[in-house]
């Protein structure tokens, strides 16, 4: 009896695989190959963008971004702070304290929202990381990346 169990257990290796799901729609795989531009998600080109923006600044001043930290997140929280006039922020800088190292956030929404094409985002993304990067340095947004404000 217990050979019995045991058998019915391990598949058969002479069956054959099956080629098809449970519903007989065929394999579940992505629609756009991997090597295809198309394969990435919105959130994953917008997060290279700002990358390769913070990359080209903090080769301009590598010892004073040293410890910088980028992050993107969906949208802005609800409450703005004190010293924000805006009424949508696009993004924002906060000085490094004791617990924490400076810190960028770029809110992926509503910069895309404002912007039709890749072009337009890419400067748009550039424009708003030299300004929150700008402001933690206590420059000028066209001092610290000067291609992203030529027209």
């Amino acid at each position: 009896m217990d050979r019995d169990l045991a058998a019915r257990a391990v598949p058969d290796p002479r069956s054959a695989p099956r080629r098809r799901d449970r519903h007989g729609r065929g394999f579940r795989r992505d629609l756009i190959p991997a090597h295809l531009p198309g394969h990435r998600s919105r959130r994953e080109r917008f997060d290279d963008l700002v990358a390769d923006s913070v990359a080209t600044i903090a080769e301009r001043f590598p010892r004073r971004l040293a410890h910088l930290q980028v992050m993107v997140e969906e949208v802005p929280p609800e409450d703005p702070a004190p010293w924000e006039d805006a009424p949508v922020v696009l993004g924002r800088a906060l000085p490094a304290t004791r617990e924490n190292p400076p810190r960028v956030v770029l809110y992926r929404r509503p910069v895309a929202t404002r912007c039709t094409g890749d072009e337009e985002l890419e400067a748009l993304v550039r424009q708003v990381v030299s300004e929150q990067i700008g402001s933690l340095l206590g420059m000028a947004a066209e001092d610290v990346d000067p291609e992203a404000w030529e027209d």
